[in-house]
């Protein structure tokens, strides 16, 4: 091998690892914000629970 083959080689390399870091950072950001709403529409639907629902039983027909 020569010295530009082994230099391409490496360039190539650190493209690839810099690619992989730039999914990984994509991704970590996708599932910091799907969290966060999952969070906030739960937080959302306990606001809206009636809590007296359910705390009566009408037996009478």
């Amino acid at each position: 091998m020569d010295t530009m083959s082994i230099a391409a080689l490496s360039v190539g390399m650190h493209q690839q690892q810099a690619l992989q870091d730039m999914g990984t950072s994509v991704l970590k950001m996708a599932m910091d914000a799907s969290s966060g709403s999952v969070e906030n529409l739960l937080e959302e639907m306990e606001g809206s629970l009636d809590p007296n629902l359910g705390a009566n039983v009408d037996i009478m027909a």
